[in-house]
């Protein structure tokens, strides 16, 4: 049906009708990618929304209005999570995010034109938040804009799934054609042509036989009529054949390809508990890092002078917290930490728990294991 007729079918008459008459069926074909895809977008979206974004000055960790804006509320409407899993799921689906800085909160441009320049700053004009149509136009560096490449991923995804979801109708067609059930039915039929006779025929046939062949029918009686017999023509022989599972691994195929193209492991995509552990860290190395170093990049060129981030007032996202370890699994790790000079509060933030006001808790430790070259080189004294 091409796109015109479709969209005449929602007329009668010259009138449209109402939605409730209107019916269109997508392939099922469409909802195996619709599933990779949206699977994808979502593990990315909920582990970067995971992520604590860290704000320094000067070196130091510092929680102020840019930690609690990309941490908790970017603005009035939404939280944390929320914002950044539209953004991810805009910068995923269309390929690019634009989001507008005002008084300190964070907007999510619906809609938007860009004039790229080579040696002036590109200017953003028509921006749409909502049902919001903002009139002024917004120079680069007033806005923060996420776009990881420039190849549409989900393009070239669509351009793969075109001959590959033609692959699986196709053997589910097989797959029906091998297991249905055909007759035949040989008899005497030079009999009346007339319109009572064949209603006759036409009625063993298609529901007498219609409730025989019906596998949701658990014991249907059929009395076959006088000088009619059945043979079995349903295709038994060897050859090429097709069973259920053929199809699902052509179905395996395309969440294969999805995963290929986002870099998230196979088995995490499948939900597949093998090797957890390096499927996560391979998720958090190839699918999260990258678009994680890109916001962070970009946040941090446009909200922060050159002169600041040079003097290390910056933020950083954190995608440790991706993760999640079991305290005892990091007992021996820890204590490490604390031998090489790592004070508690240090440790308790590594952790993503909470420092404790004590001054215990500043106090660096070594032990006495260590020690410098000068002092080996004098045979360990001091």
């Amino acid at each position: 049906m091409s796109m015109w007729q479709w969209i005449k079918s929602f007329f009668k008459n010259g009138q449209l009708e109402s939605m409730k008459d209107c019916y269109y069926e997508l392939s099922a074909e469409y909802y195996y990618k619709k599933l990779a895809i949206e699977t994808c977008v979502n593990l990315i979206a909920n582990a970067l929304s995971r992520c604590e974004i860290k704000t320094y000055k000067e070196g130091k960790l510092q929680r102020g209005n840019m930690y609690y804006a990309l941490n908790v509320q970017p603005n009035q409407n939404q939280n944390a999570t929320a914002f950044f899993h539209k953004a991810i799921r805009k910068f995923i689906y269309e390929n690019e995010c634009l989001i507008i800085m005002e008084n300190d909160n964070f907007y999510i441009a619906d809609s938007f034109d860009v004039k790229e320049y080579a040696f002036y700053e590109n200017v953003y004009s028509n921006i749409q938040i909502g049902e919001l149509a903002l009139n002024r136009t917004y120079k680069e560096s007033e806005v923060i804009r996420l776009k990881l490449t420039d190849t549409k991923i989900l393009s070239v995804i669509d351009e793969l799934y075109e001959s590959h979801g033609k692959m699986i109708e196709a053997a589910k067609s097989y797959y029906k054609l091998k297991n249905n059930k055909r007759v035949l039915v040989k008899g005497d039929y030079l009999r009346a042509q007339d319109d009572e006779t064949q209603k006759k025929i036409d009625d063993m046939f298609e529901n007498q036989l219609k409730n025989w062949f019906d596998p949701d029918k658990k014991s249907v009686a059929f009395q076959l009529q006088d000088g009619f017999e059945i043979e079995d023509m349903s295709d038994s022989k060897t050859g090429l054949t097709i069973d259920s599972r053929d199809i699902s691994n052509l179905v395996d195929d395309i969440f294969n390809y999805v995963a290929m193209a986002f870099h998230v492991p196979r088995g995490l995509l499948k939900g597949d508990l093998a090797d957890i552990d390096k499927q996560t860290d391979n998720f958090i190395m190839f699918a999260i890092n990258p678009p994680a170093e890109m916001m962070e990049d970009e946040i941090n060129r446009k909200a922060y002078s050159k002169e600041e981030y040079l003097n290390r007032t910056y933020l950083k996202i954190d995608t440790s917290k991706i993760k999640v370890s079991d305290i005892t699994e990091l007992a021996t790790a820890l204590d490490k930490m604390f031998a090489i000079g790592f004070t508690l509060n240090e440790i308790f933030e590594e952790m993503g728990r909470e420092t404790v006001d004590d001054p215990i808790a500043n106090i660096r430790h070594i032990t006495k294991n260590y020690q410098t070259v000068e002092q080996a080189l004098k045979g360990g004294e001091t």
